[in-house]
């Protein structure tokens, strides 16, 4: 799909949301003509989303720079050991090391605002008993995910949010690409979704080149779209 030698990014997006989340993002890269995409995320659990994102690299020319946010950091960390894959960029994310889930990550750090405002519901499962989705209640959802977006904006937000299965939460990641492959990372300092002592610990162990942004909540690729795309440009910059 890219036949420039500047690498393709992707963007992955995390639960409770969907690829139209980086559409500020994208805005701003394409200013500095970077070749993007973002393709959706199943979010049905984390082997098979990775193996699609990880099928989607492959699918493009050349080197692709992986960036994932939340629960996409999770899917980019298994993804990322394609081999065209040069590197990864953390926004407000999970970096779990191999056999890490999602859950057990968050659970080592003080509880966010997620918690005690999630909402669950069946999902039929072919074959199998029914399994569960996650989704933010619509009334906390701002205060949860985006207390620094207007709340115009975060009342379609919450309605038009796509929940994320358990499975996603609770499957073990496999070997991940950090160990091998440069990485950068976002802290959002007022995230109330994962805890950002847990991004800080992940982009820690990576040995991330790590920026903060002070305030910012779990959408701040919707509310600091610069700060979020200068991170990743710096990114492309050094692998280009």
């Amino acid at each position: 799909m890219n036949g420039s030698s500047c690498p393709t990014v992707v963007l992955v997006h995390g639960g409770f949301t969907d690829a139209g989340s980086w559409a500020r993002v994208i805005t701003e890269l394409r200013k500095h003509d970077i070749p993007v995409y973002a393709p959706p995320n199943p979010l049905r659990g984390l082997a098979a989303d990775s193996a699609y994102i990880a099928s989607v690299a492959e699918r493009i020319r050349g080197p692709v720079i992986l960036v994932g946010h939340a629960y996409g950091g999770a899917v980019i960390s298994v993804a990322g050991m394609a081999d065209n894959v040069v590197a990864l960029v953390y926004v407000a994310a999970f970096i779990p090391d191999e056999g890490e889930s999602v859950a057990e990550l968050q659970g080592r750090f003080r509880d966010s605002l997620l918690a005690a405002h999630l909402s669950a519901a069946p999902r039929p499962i072919d074959g199998s008993e029914p399994g569960t989705d996650f989704s933010i209640r619509p009334d906390a959802f701002r205060a949860v995910f985006a207390a620094d977006l207007p709340q115009q904006v975060t009342a379609v937000l919450a309605v038009a949010q796509r929940p994320v299965a358990e499975a996603a939460l609770a499957e073990k990641a496999t070997a991940p690409a950090w160990r091998c492959k440069p990485s950068w990372a976002l802290i959002a300092g007022a995230d109330q979704v994962i805890n950002p002592e847990v991004e800080r610990f992940g982009a820690d162990r990576a040995a991330s080149a790590t920026v903060e942004a002070d305030g910012a909540s779990h959408a701040v690729a919707l509310s600091r779209p610069a700060v979020v795309a200068a991170l990743i440009r710096d990114a492309v910059d050094e692998i280009s």
